[in-house]
């Protein structure tokens, strides 16, 4: 729900974290005042296009070698690993990771969302150092950069995560349990969980119950008649057309993306935007679809879910709002574009 479409399937990460867990045992989740103001934290993700890691992606033990060039590089023993962004796959896949490390997870993420470039973060925002930051991919390969800049270390980590087969593990963002009281979005995991369970026990109307729960917004119900979808530079790009069904016959939706949902447009007006959050559920279970799973046939209903206001300043807007992924537009808050 969270990932915006985005973050990968979370399906693969269920599985990757059930995997480890049976293995290793539970992963403790933890508040940031469970741990002191010095420690360090690992925020890690998987970072390419979510196409790719439907069909490759790592074993766990890329955090590892993660945590060893991290450690390395700052001197530092990790105390627990922190998901880079809220949503999809990197949503869930850091419990894997813990779980190989023999660490727990912090409840807090970079992003309260998934975003798809990563100079889009609280923590950069904040003026938190990006660097020193690791990547790695199932190889074993194991790269280190050093970055004036959040926004170089997106292009140059683009750069080799493409050479890496367009899917990757990164570390970046190191950070003091301090600092990260300040340059996170705390407590975003568990409201993560309430949502789960919440649809899981909502057995009339499901989407209603969701949107009541988070403040959202049903903006369409429809059938997915067409889908374009490309991977380029590391990313998967392109939308799908909603015709919409029932008390929205008539109607005709146009949902972008860019491995995140970015916009929903209908007959030239904008019903939401990046920031906010905008994901296509399903119509009868309001279960999450991601991108890379959208198809021809599907009945969806579109929900936007309004952004943590830390994405709402014009500095956050700078970094992550409509013109930042090259739309001629500014941004409206989600609310304010459905009026009524």
């Amino acid at each position: 729900m969270f990932g915006s479409g985005g973050g990968g399937d979370p399906l693969l990460g269920f599985h990757m974290a059930s995997q480890a867990i049976a293995r290793t045992g539970p992963v403790q989740l933890l508040d940031l005042d469970e741990l002191s103001e010095e420690q360090l934290i690992l925020p890690i993700c998987m970072m390419g296009a979510t196409t790719v890691m439907v069909e490759k992606f790592g074993s766990g033990s890329e955090a590892l070698r993660l945590q060893e060039a991290i450690e390395t590089r700052t001197g530092t023993e990790a105390a627990a690993i922190c998901c880079l962004e809220l949503g999809g796959l990197n949503g869930v896949v850091p419990f894997a990771w813990a779980a190989w490390a023999g660490l727990p997870v912090v409840d807090a993420d970079l992003m309260g969302r998934a975003f798809p470039e990563l100079q889009m973060t609280t923590a950069a925002l904040a003026g938190v150092p990006v660097s020193p930051a690791a990547m790695t991919d199932e190889r074993g390969n194991v790269v280190t950069l050093s970055t004036t800049t959040a926004k170089w270390a997106e292009d140059l980590a683009r750069s080799v995560c493409t050479a890496m087969g367009a899917e990757a593990t990164i570390c970046l963002y190191p950070m003091t349990v301090g600092t990260a009281k300040e340059a996170t979005v705390r407590n975003s995991i568990t409201l993560a969980i309430s949502a789960g369970r919440m649809m899981l026990e909502a057995s009339d109307d499901p989407v209603r119950a969701l949107c009541e729960h988070l403040g959202g917004l049903a903006l369409i119900e429809g059938k997915v008649v067409d889908v374009d979808r490309r991977t380029t530079e590391g990313f998967a790009r392109g939308s799908a057309t909603i015709e919409g069904v029932g008390a929205c016959t008539g109607r005709t939706a146009r949902l972008e993306f860019q491995n995140e949902n970015t916009v929903l447009i209908e007959d030239g007006k904008v019903l939401a935007s990046v920031p906010d959050i905008i994901t296509a559920v399903d119509l009868h279970t309001a279960r999450p679809i991601v991108t890379e799973l959208l198809r021809y046939g599907q009945l969806v209903t579109v929900v936007g879910l309004p952004i943590n206001e830390l994405w709402r300043t014009p500095e956050a807007l700078a970094v992550a709002g409509p013109r930042a992924f090259d739309y001629a537009f500014d941004y409206r808050p989600l609310e304010k574009l459905n009026a009524r």
